[in-house]
């Protein structure tokens, strides 16, 4: 049997595991965190469909220290999506040292910390990636979160600030010199937001510089993105967001990709508005009905993207204000696209 070791992970033919600090993943497949989109329900249903491991929406640190009751009840982690992290953002390396230990009492398996958010709110504050421009304050915030706590503490960074200022190498030494147990690199600087094309030779540039696990992120949004970018930067796993974000069977691709099986078909139209059925369901029992349906407005868009009809029935469903009426226009979605799939037949045969 042909295998390749790298550092924190190995492949075979057959055999794929990743190990962060003393967790093993099934996977080297991480859910990216993302605001509005990887909460539990999002995550449950990433981690069933293939992925290693889930990481939360970001969580502020002064909120869970100020007892915040909404930010508090985002450190909810259902035994179904483990290995999970959830992850902290801030800026003062005390009060990050205190929130790790109230995530780790929370049953969290790790925690990771962004320095990755571009969001104007944010960086102002000097959170998210505005701690590229400062690596010695990231370096402090980080040793104490590891100090803090038993569990692995990683961190997910930006390529740099802006184009001038592309210091990931800088940065991964010295979040690495903190001891976290992994690092996850998004292509992109801070001044491009999502914006262009990610830059992957950064992240080659950081699993050269450190000996801890490396995570790649950014533009993965299919099987051939994240094979081609294992191969170009030699990265231990793939981090994805915006990929997963409405295709969360790119993990199940990736998954029996990365274990030399063949490529399982792409989800029928049926099975992809049962998953979003199901989406709503267990949002409606997360949260409650009024906010399920409001935040799954922006979930069935992802759901729909590239279906026939999408934009008309996108329009519909944000009219929409309960779950009965998400339901039936689900329902009504699904006879459309299927009678236009048969028409499409009928075309391809020449029949119409």
């Amino acid at each position: 049997m042909s295998s390749v070791l790298l550092r924190g992970s190995f492949f075979s033919i057959g055999v794929i595991f990743m190990n962060i600090g003393n967790i093993e993943l099934s996977a080297p497949l991480a859910l990216a965190p993302m605001a509005g989109i990887t909460d539990l329900p999002f995550r449950l249903i990433c981690r069933r469909l293939g992925c290693g491991m889930t990481v939360s929406e970001m969580v502020s640190a002064k909120g869970l220290l100020y007892k915040n009751v909404k930010t508090t009840e985002m450190l909810r982690i259902d035994d179904g999506e483990r290995p999970t992290a959830i992850q902290l953002f801030g800026s003062v390396p005390a009060e990050l040292a205190e929130a790790a230990r109230m995530v780790e009492a929370s049953g969290a398996d790790m925690i990771d910390f962004n320095m990755g958010c571009p969001v104007p709110k944010i960086v102002n504050n000097g959170e998210g990636s505005a701690l590229m421009k400062n690596p010695q304050l990231a370096h402090d915030i980080l040793a104490a979160m590891v100090k803090a706590v038993k569990i692995p503490v990683t961190v997910k960074f930006r390529a740099g600030w802006d184009d001038a200022n592309r210091n990931a190498v800088e940065v991964a030494r010295a979040v690495e010199a903190a001891g976290v147990s992994a690092v996850a690199v998004h292509g992109r600087t801070r001044q491009q937001f999502y914006e262009g094309k990610a830059d992957w030779s950064i992240i080659a540039d950081v699993k050269q510089a450190v000996k801890v696990p490396v995570f790649g992120n950014g533009d993965i949004f299919t099987v051939a993105d994240g094979l081609r970018m294992l191969e170009q930067t030699g990265c231990d796993g793939l981090m994805i967001g915006r990929g997963a974000d409405g295709n969360p069977w790119l993990f199940t691709a990736l998954a029996a990709a990365l274990r030399g099986e063949p490529l399982p078909q792409p989800p029928s139209l049926k099975e992809r508005l049962a998953q979003a059925a199901e989406h709503l369901e267990m949002l409606s029992a997360y949260k409650n009905e009024v906010v399920a349906v409001k935040e799954m407005r922006r979930h069935i868009s992802a759901y729909l993207k590239g279906m026939p009809h999408a934009a008309e029935f996108r329009g519909r469903f944000h009219k929409v204000d309960t779950q009965e009426q998400f339901s039936e226009l689900l329902a009504e979605y699904s006879e459309c696209a299927h009678r236009y799939y048969e028409t499409e037949k009928h075309f391809a045969s020449g029949i119409v």
